[in-house]
């Protein structure tokens, strides 16, 4: 099947038969009906991103994996980073805001008073200028994430591209026993009581997604709405 401009995808349809089945035939079935180079990974290397990358490195290593560096990583996420693309030969690509648009974040401390401003300038919008260059976005959500990410179908319509979720219905103890199983490293901030991990001055130890943003309502950073 290839994706072509203009053409429409039954996703509901797609998203059914993709649920019959596990994750690797979910992403060795991707790469059958889909063109390698309308796909886009984008991974945040956080609290537990082996799992993903895992399963991308033993069914096509020449993927290539974009992450965000917003500049206000934990060092922990990095040395992450580092330690899981060595383990599995990942291409990794940094993708960065804009100097003056990062500097105006960090000079006004803009996590504090409008952090979906900050989220925007630092994620939205560095991702906004390769996206187009893609039909197909695979990201690691998870349905039990959060009550926006429990609606989600394992294919979905993001404006001009299409969402696939190989992961969604994977629950967290299913996650949890993947990486035993095939002996993944674990972020080191989870054995510290972080379960979902983002950038260090929003981000405090909590269950689920409860420690993002400190706690606040906020629960997501834009990225996937």
């Amino acid at each position: 099947m290839e994706l072509e401009t203009g053409v429409a995808l039954d996703l509901q349809a797609l998203s059914e038969r993709y649920k019959a089945l596990d994750v690797y035939k979910r992403v060795e079935q991707l790469y059958k009906e889909f063109d390698h180079k309308d796909i886009m990974l984008t991974s945040s290397f956080a609290a537990t991103s082996a799992f993903l990358l895992k399963v991308f490195s033993d069914v096509n290593k020449e993927q290539t994996i974009y992450f965000i560096d917003t500049g206000y990583h934990f060092k922990e996420t990095l040395i992450y980073k580092e330690y899981l693309t060595q383990l599995y030969d990942l291409k990794v690509v940094n993708i960065q805001a804009e100097p003056a648009r990062h500097e105006l974040t960090s000079s006004t401390e803009m996590w504090k008073t409008q952090p979906n401003r900050c989220c925007h300038y630092n994620k939205v919008e560095p991702l906004q200028k390769i996206k187009d260059q893609y039909k197909i976005w695979v990201s690691g959500l998870m349905m039990w994430q959060s009550d926006f990410r429990n609606t989600l179908n394992i294919f979905e319509q993001k404006e001009s591209i299409v969402k696939f979720y190989p992961l969604l219905d994977i629950d967290y103890i299913g996650r949890d026993a993947f990486i035993r199983d095939h002996h993944l490293p674990f972020h080191p901030l989870k054995s510290k009581g972080y379960s979902s991990i983002g950038c260090s001055h929003c981000t405090v130890p909590g269950d689920g997604r409860s420690g993002r943003w400190n706690n606040s309502p906020k629960t997501e950073c834009g990225l996937h709405l």
